[in-house]
């Protein structure tokens, strides 16, 4: 990840005391010197984060140009539709995405209430995200009376506040077309976008974009090391992305063995039929386009698309 700014911002300090200690102890304006040092500094430091900000901008502005010129990978239509699927039987046991708005259940994971069509969680941020997002848009609605729960609760796994009406208030909620486009809104802006943006940067055709987005699903748009930018890191110091010259399939197969990891990791046991008989079968096959059909395996079940 680039954190141009932020390496910037960390050196500046150190400029500003040189300027500052070059001044000398006797003079008779010192005074008046520190305080002129002090806006020079203060200056200085806006400079450098406006300039920051720049160049953060034109790397945007490059970046950009140089996806729009990349094929639509996952981002065609039919594609993102098939990824919405294949995230669906992870996790809602059904390639039916649209059924899924009202679903919610503690699955006892540790992260409260799992819900909708991406297993957003009360425990873990994005799910109060949403509901704040959309109280915005609809102040109004059914679920804004939780916000203050949601906030207390958030990052744990506690219901103390949401017990016993959230549950239901939800699935009411998502029997309404504008809590069901609010969710694919914030589905897109957290997870998909992101993903596939920065999987076409990492130079990963479609199937390399529904790994990013799978991943980025199930851990998270973190930098820690169970997040998926942590996850990304570790897998760039193992094996060269495509976008720096290495394989495709071999930065892939090391990506999936950290996130393997990862998962096993934070929950012993768990069962990673997303990763082992879902995406290693793709790879395997050498389908990089994600080309239909398609026929998987989650958690004993066959799911295929035609």
């Amino acid at each position: 990840m680039k954190r141009v700014g932020v390496l910037l911002l960390g050196a500046l300090p150190v400029i500003a005391a040189g300027v500052y200690l070059a001044v000398p102890d006797d003079s008779a304006d010192s005074a008046d010197t520190a305080s002129s040092a002090s806006s020079s500094s203060q200056a200085t430091d806006k400079s450098a984060r406006d300039d920051a900000k720049d160049r953060a901008e034109e790397e945007r502005e490059a970046d950009d140009a140089l996806i729009a010129d990349l094929p639509p990978g996952l981002a065609a239509p039919a594609k993102k539709e098939l990824a919405q699927q294949l995230v669906s039987s992870a996790e809602n046991s059904t390639t039916k995405w649209r059924t899924a708005y009202g679903s919610i259940e503690d699955v006892e994971d540790g992260d409260g209430y799992t819900a909708g069509i991406v297993g957003f969680c009360t425990g873990t941020h994005d799910l109060l995200m949403l509901v704040e997002r959309y109280t915005e848009a609809h102040p109004d609605n059914g679920l804004a009376k939780y916000l203050p729960a949601l906030r207390e609760v958030d990052g744990s796994d506690s219901h103390e506040g949401l017990d016993p009406g959230f549950t239901a208030a939800w699935q009411a909620e998502a029997e309404l077309p504008a809590f069901r486009a609010a969710q694919e809104e914030e589905r897109d802006r957290v997870y998909f976008e992101p993903a596939v943006r920065l999987a076409k940067l990492d130079g990963l055709g479609t199937l390399g974009q529904f790994v990013y987005y799978d991943a980025m699903v199930f851990h998270g748009p973190d930098t820690d090391a169970e997040g998926f930018y942590g996850l990304r890191e570790r897998a760039m110091a193992k094996a060269r992305t495509p976008g720096q010259g290495g394989s495709e399939k071999a930065y892939l197969d090391t990506f999936l063995d950290v996130r393997e990891q990862a998962m096993r990791d934070k929950r012993p046991g768990i069962d990673t039929s997303r990763v082992d008989t879902a995406q290693r079968r793709f790879l395997a096959a050498g389908n990089m386009e994600l080309a239909t059909p398609l026929v998987w395996e989650m958690y004993g079940d066959t799911y295929r698309v035609p």
